[in-house]
Order: structure tokens, then sequence, then C-alpha cells
């Protein structure tokens, strides 16, 4: 079951550009426009943000058993990655970059010494029990997930695709593309391609 716009009849695709932080609210509205159990493509380019919104987003997807497909066009790293483990399907591109690294964190500049220890506490548990989230969503080992995390290592698509985490896009010029009669398009040179896990 796909989203469609009434006015163009096109599947809903939801853009994932930025700190997922600072669009928060706006993610959260375009996912409660897929019905519950619907499906929808995020185009994800993405820094991260805050740990707590990336729990809140991956919640609300499995939450509402949303099917998504993500397509990271270009960077999806720290916080973006709970996203990107969220969605059923993953493609890349031989050019979207991850970065794995291990939580980080500040405080505000009052903050004493019992507050800042229950905090540093509460982040011990909170960093463990998301990594351990991570690993079985992108169904790979913790112990794998801890090596790209310490002390945070960038990948490339092809490697996630080699890990068994997501599906290649083969991006050829779209000049190589010709329409065939049946109004579809098809590349002239060679068929699109998606290497699958």
């Amino acid at each position: 079951m796909a989203v469609v716009d009434d006015a163009t009849d096109r599947v809903v695709e939801i853009a994932v550009v930025g700190d997922l932080t600072e669009h928060e609210a706006d993610l959260t509205e375009r996912l409660l426009s897929v019905p519950h159990g619907g499906s929808a493509t995020l185009y994800i380019n993405s820094p991260g943000g805050s740990a707590y919104s990336a729990m809140a987003l991956m919640s609300f997807i499995s939450l509402r058993r949303l099917q998504l497909t993500a397509v990271v066009t270009g960077e999806c790293s720290s916080a973006a990655l709970w996203l990107f483990a969220a969605c059923g399907r993953r493609l890349v591109t031989p050019t979207s970059v991850f970065l794995f690294h291990p939580m980080k964190w500040q405080s505000e500049e009052h903050v004493d010494l019992a507050e800042a220890a229950e905090w540093a506490r509460h982040f011990g548990r909170l960093e463990t029990s998301m990594d351990a989230l991570l690993a079985q969503y992108l169904q790979i080992p913790e112990k794998k997930l801890r090596r790209w995390m310490e002390p945070g290592r960038y990948l490339s698509g092809p490697e996630l695709v080699a890990a068994g985490i997501a599906e290649l896009v083969d991006l050829s010029p779209p000049w190589q593309w010709e329409t065939v009669p049946s109004g579809e398009t098809k590349r002239s040179t060679r068929q699109a391609k998606v290497a699958t896990r």
C-alpha cells in the first residue's frame, strides 16, 4: 500500500535533508501522511542529529509498521543511521557515505556534580541499548558494529552492500536513457541494475 498524492497520482517521497533534530517535527508530520502499514520512499542526505530524535523517528516508523525504502543520495551518518536502519529496503549509491561513531554528548553550563553523574550513568545505558537496537535492525553482529563505532569509521555504499545491509543502485548518466513505446524509460547502453543482498 503506497501513499498517493491525489493531485498528481504519485507515491509519496520524503526528503530527509540536514540535521534530524531541526527537522524532526516536519519529518514526523510527513510520516503521518503515510497510513498505518503503508509505504513511502525516504531520500536521505543527513549528518545526523540528536540521539533522542533518531530514537523517536525509529520508534514512530516501527510502531506504525511503515514499509519504507531508504535511498541514500549523499551522507547518512551518526543519528541518521537509526532512520536508515528502520527502513525495510535500503538503497545506496557508489558514492553514498556513512559515518559510524560512538555517541557524543554535551551538557549545559550550569550542571551540578550530582546531575552530571546521573547524566553519565544514563548516557552509558542509552548508548549500549541504542547500539544493540541498531545492530538488530541492520541484522549484523554487535561485535561488527562496535568495530565500526570505535573510534569511528566512514563506510561507503559498496561496503554496506558487502556487509549485507543495503542494495547498490547503478547510477549511469540520464542521457543514456531512452523512452520505450510503453512510455517507460530504459538505459540505452545497459539496463538499470540493482545489486541485491
